[in-house]
């Protein structure tokens, strides 16, 4: 069989990529999801407990990383969220690839928040980002309740803008409303499965 055609999926916080990528996992496309892979290393026996207790024994707390630990540590050495990265961001891009690799699907959809971030987005066919306007945006990362304002604005300011994003990408996927977007979700496939079909 030949190589599935990747649509590597991003977006900021707060643009709905979650929600998007639930529309292609209802359309039957596998939906690989970057955040579930750290769970998976980060978990026991993950791939990143034996090196994260090397770097930070404190961050390791009954055989898993302990997130809350790391938050710590992050707040105290300004050094430590690039060595977290470093460690993390090869180990989650071999998990990426297990599962495209594991899978016979003609279509697979990598959920990626640093997609352009970490280089990513030149492995794939199909660059997709997801977008709203930046007051929809806060209000919907307001919303959940799990963040402060400071927090937002420091994530903001770790993401590559949106508009950059938008510009990088092949197909921007407006979720202001769930309507646009799954119809926009629908279109696309109709699209990448007609290139298949004429191949």
């Amino acid at each position: 069989m030949s190589r599935p055609h990747l649509i590597g999926l991003t977006g900021s916080i707060g643009m709905g990529k979650s929600t998007t990528a639930g529309m292609f996992a209802a359309l039957g496309v596998p939906v690989w999801d970057a955040d579930a892979a750290v769970h998976r290393i980060y978990g026991i026996d993950g791939a990143a407990v034996a090196p994260m207790a090397a770097l930070c024994p404190d961050a390791v707390q009954d055989g898993q990383v302990d997130r809350a630990r790391l938050k710590k540590w992050i707040a105290r050495d300004p050094a430590a969220l690039n060595r977290i990265e470093a460690l993390v961001h090869p180990l989650v891009a071999a998990d990426r690839r297990a599962f495209v690799e594991g899978s016979s699907a003609a279509i697979i959809v990598l959920d990626v928040p640093l997609l352009f971030e970490t280089g990513a987005d030149a492995q794939m066919d199909t660059i997709v980002v997801v977008s709203t306007d930046a007051a929809e945006q806060r209000r919907r990362v307001m919303a959940r309740g799990e963040m402060s304002e400071e927090i937002f604005e420091r994530i903001l300011a770790k993401q590559l803008p949106d508009a950059e994003k938008r510009a990088r990408a092949d197909v921007v996927i407006d979720t202001t409303t769930l309507d646009r977007a799954e119809r926009a979700v629908a279109v696309l496939m109709r699209q990448i499965r007609k290139g298949q079909a004429d191949a």
